[in-house]
């Protein structure tokens, strides 16, 4: 954790029902470990627990300053994740850093909160779904493409699918991917179309919504495979994705939320530091359009085709 601090993240949140803001600050800045205890982020405390001190920190990178619309969170955030400054507003932050990560995962608020950060030329990543208005997505599409916007899922990064990034010939050719997670298609079904996106799948080309008591769609990859994904609302939790092939089959539980923000966070400051995308924008463009071509399709109408303007 020492050495010359010369990137200054801020962290902006919180929606209900998501930590991120308290594990990605204790991922780049370390946590404490009593702090923490108090914060109510029991599930993220204790995988934060099981990791070794040497495991923490990104190098010249540190989480400077805070804001959430609560100023009590705001306040067990920063005890617990080494925070040295809470702020009142969110636009007390420009100024005060290099980048910024905005960890709400209600996209009606991103646009809002984001956009002063892109036009103040602060690079920013922003949680998922990054929304899910196609006039936003457009006004979003300049800072993707430039290099200062990035967003994505977390399992886009997820460290349970480096067998098949390193290898997939063992599965001959992929006939079938089914995918189930928790909650809702428009919220966690991205988690899922990110990590087949991330491993170099055809992207899809179309959608169908399936008549079932939960969100449950068929969507077609460019080569004609199907992947299917089913969002079971209320449930255990849940990233599962399983790959058919003809010759093997690939079955995974994602379940390493520390290694795969992690990964997120260092792809976001490589990002950073080389004003490179660090994922090609049409992937990230893909998964939107596939997600809102999904919450307008009806059980019954016929495979609606992916937006690719």
């Amino acid at each position: 954790m020492g050495g010359l601090v010369n990137l200054r993240l801020g962290v902006l949140g919180l929606s209900p029902g998501n930590g991120h803001p308290f594990s990605f600050s204790a991922i780049v800045n370390g946590y404490d470990d009593d702090a923490f205890s108090r914060a109510g982020q029991p599930a993220i405390h204790a995988y934060l627990r099981e990791r070794k001190p040497e495991e923490f920190g990104i190098e010249g990178v540190r989480v400077s300053c805070a804001w959430t619309p609560n100023p009590n969170v705001t306040r067990h955030l920063c005890a617990s994740c080494r925070i040295d400054e809470m702020l009142d507003r969110p636009e007390d932050m420009l100024g005060r850093v290099d980048a910024a990560l905005l960890l709400r995962d209600d996209p009606e608020s991103h646009f809002v909160l984001g956009l002063p950060f892109l036009e103040a030329d602060i690079p920013l990543f922003i949680d998922k779904p990054l929304t899910l208005k196609k006039d936003e997505l457009a006004r979003f599409e300049p800072y993707l493409r430039s290099g200062k916007l990035m967003s994505c899922a977390g399992l886009r990064y997820a460290t349970e699918l480096d067998a098949l990034r390193s290898d997939r010939k063992f599965l001959g050719e992929l006939k079938l991917i089914r995918g189930v997670v928790l909650n809702n298609w428009h919220a966690y079904g991205i988690h899922l179309l990110d990590a087949v996106l991330g491993l170099g799948f055809p992207p899809p080309v179309h959608i169908q919504r399936l008549a079932s008591p939960h969100d449950s769609l068929a969507v077609s990859l460019a080569d004609g495979t199907l992947f299917t994904i089913d969002a079971l609302h209320q449930a255990p939790k849940i990233f599962s994705l399983v790959f058919f092939g003809s010759d093997g089959t690939f079955a995974v539980d994602m379940k390493d939320n520390f290694g795969a923000f992690q990964r997120v966070l260092t792809a976001f400051i490589e990002q950073v530091r080389s004003g490179k995308p660090a994922i090609e924008p049409e992937e990230t463009l893909t998964s939107i359009r596939t997600i809102v071509a999904g919450l307008e399709s009806r059980p019954g109408d016929p495979p609606r085709a992916i937006d690719r303007s």
